[in-house]
């Protein structure tokens, strides 16, 4: 029997080398672990941004959209991402730490999901160009399902002279 894929859309962050390797090596580490769980439609370009929400210096950080199709439930989908970080060696020491890969669940199909541990769609989704940016290239007409509006429609409305293009 196969289930339903759906196609939700993970944001890929780090900010730190690891043991393994650079930023950029991070990212496409957490990309091929996210294929235990789902078929990657899609990625988008790298971004560079400074660290978002924090008042310490903190490196820059590289940014990735990919679109994952699964058949993971959301909250099975946030746990599974929680244990490739892991996996990569993310320490949780405090909201907007440097790290080494975070992979946060931006949209699962119109899932609507708050509970303690997922929120689906990421809370803070539409306020975050360095998310935004990357989304948009590759999902500009994915509708918001709080919002109701698009993916193109909410960058519209979002500085993001801080998103720097750094290649594919």
């Amino acid at each position: 029997m196969t289930h339903q894929r759906t196609a939700s859309y993970i944001g890929l962050g780090s900010n730190l080398d690891s043991n393994a390797g650079d930023r950029s090596y991070n990212l496409r580490a957490a990309l091929d672990a996210m294929r235990s769980v789902g078929r990657i439609g899609g990625i988008s370009s790298v971004y560079e941004t400074e660290a978002w929400g924090v008042e310490e210096e903190q490196p820059d950080y590289l940014n990735q959209v990919a679109r994952l199709e699964t058949a993971l439930g959301p909250t099975e989908l946030v746990v599974a991402m929680l244990r490739i970080e892991s996996d990569f060696g993310r320490e949780r020491s405090g909201r907007y730490s440097s790290r080494t890969i975070d992979l946060d669940v931006l949209l699962h199909g119109d899932a609507v999901i708050d509970e303690p541990g997922a929120q689906i769609p990421h809370p803070r989704l539409h306020e975050r160009a360095f998310v935004l940016v990357p989304l948009a290239e590759i999902a500009p007409s994915v509708v918001h399902p709080v919002l109701g509006i698009t993916v193109a429609e909410i960058l519209a409305g979002v500085d993001r002279s801080g998103v720097r293009l750094i290649g594919r």
